[in-house]
């Protein structure tokens, strides 16, 4: 039924798809080794055409189209998840396409996606008709990248997966922060596409923020006096500006922290009087579109100070706020550090410095606080750091004295999925409201 209600251009793309599928993926495969099959193909168009509402399916753009299939099934192998059309929370590769089968196929898909759409060329019942096209020295098909795709949305999916890698999650926990820091400046000096520089920019800014980290304890554990605190201390927030600089616009969070951690409560609030309405209001969610004229003229390492940011985490070792350290004790049990929204972190730290220096100015963010985490639809709070987002404000509602609130948020807390597993410090903190 689903096919039949297909235009012309689509049914066509449904073809092609199929042909690859023989011709060139299983191709001298016996039955055993064939993973994929057509079902997996008319699934892959099915799901391209729901999820690309603003793609042409017109002639002209068949070999787009084809494209735009191409990488889907590209990433559903690689996650090892193809959804079922009509069901999607059942997945199609469960009993074929997983371990080292998995792996092969990934690989044999991308090496495909490396040479572009000419391995087209290896089908013998697609090469005459195509030929003349992709060997055209000004070929009408275009199939860049950012033709296929928006700027923002593969920004932010770039990020998305930057942000959980392996790397980057290593650097976040580094304690090899001098080789780290070496690495770094290595990278800085070769030539970069503009994507590895908005990837080197995040990575820099973590390795800069473990530094600064590591030299303070320095000083600390050296027992060298004002002095030598002084000397440490200054040398931690010039290399946290430094990484606020190279990071998004919310590693500024971590020299504000510092700021709080030492005691310069008028200090934090100054940076947070300047950089709240940023840190605030553009943030931008994975598969979340903005306006082209907000990018326009801009390098994609300027879209990523101004308009990303990153979700703040924390190491195992330490607190950054003294405030969180119960939560920090219970990460040895889940995740190695807590994950908080940028957002929410800030208007923390506003609420207990103002509690420092001017206590009757500290309902304000608290509010704020308040209504954002009672109100947010997945804007600013991602729905699954609801968890962390209710803990905080039951923090910040139990300092001012507001019991009865504060056990609401706490409960709140324990009915969220546990990403930050955290339930055993919102339990302790329930129990000490009684």
């Amino acid at each position: 039924m689903l096919v039949s209600a297909m235009n012309h251009t689509q049914f066509l793309t449904y073809g092609l798809l199929k042909v690859f599928l023989k011709e060139i993926i299983n191709n001298g495969l016996n039955e055993e080794e064939k993973l994929l099959c057509s079902y997996h193909v008319k699934t892959t168009i099915f799901w391209a055409i729901q999820q690309n509402t603003s793609h042409e399916w017109s002639p002209h753009n068949l070999l787009p189209g084809f494209w735009i299939c191409f990488k889907l099934l590209l990433k559903w192998v690689y996650e090892g998840v193809c959804p079922n059309f009509f069901i999607p929370e059942n997945n199609m590769f469960l009993s074929k396409v997983y371990g080292e089968a998995q792996l092969n196929l990934f690989q044999r898909l991308y090496a495909l996606y490396d040479k572009g759409i000419t391995f087209l060329l290896q089908s013998p019942s697609v090469r005459p008709y195509i030929v003349d096209v992709l060997c055209n020295p000004t070929p009408s098909v275009s199939l860049k990248e950012n033709s296929l795709i928006s700027k923002t949305l593969l920004l932010a999916d770039c990020l998305d997966h930057l942000r959980w890698s392996p790397i980057v999650q290593s650097l976040i926990l580094s304690k090899f922060w001098l080789t780290d820091l070496r690495k770094a400046e290595h990278l800085i000096l070769s030539p970069l596409t503009q994507y590895e520089i908005v990837a080197l920019q995040m990575i820099t800014a973590c390795v800069l923020k473990n530094t600064a980290h590591a030299i303070l304890n320095i000083f600390t554990k050296a027992s060298t006096g004002n002095k030598g605190m002084y000397t440490g201390e200054k040398i931690t927030s010039n290399m946290l500006k430094l990484s606020a600089k190279f990071g998004a616009s919310s590693h500024v969070l971590f020299f504000i922290l510092h700021c709080y951690k030492t005691g310069r409560y008028r200090k934090a609030l100054s940076v947070i009087e300047r950089t709240g309405i940023s840190l605030k209001s553009n943030f931008i969610l994975p598969n979340q579109e903005l306006p082209i004229s907000l990018f326009e003229g801009k390098s994609l390492s300027e879209v990523l100070k101004k308009y990303f940011q990153t979700i703040c985490v924390y190491g195992l070792t330490e607190s950054w706020i003294a405030e969180l350290s119960l939560e920090m004790q219970c990460i040895h049990y889940g995740l190695p550090h807590l994950v908080i929204p940028a957002v929410v972190l800030i208007l923390m730290v506003e609420f207990l410095s103002f509690l420092h220096v001017e206590p009757e100015r500290a309902n304000k963010p608290l509010d704020e606080l308040q209504n954002l985490v009672h109100s947010d639809e997945g804007v600013l709070i991602p729905f699954y750091l609801r968890d962390i987002s209710w803990e905080i404000l039951g923090i910040c509602q139990q300092i001012s004295g507001n019991l009865e609130a504060a056990r609401f948020s706490y409960e709140q807390s324990l009915r969220q999925f546990p990403v930050n597993n955290i339930q055993r410090a919102t339990r302790q903190r329930l129990r000490s409201l009684y």
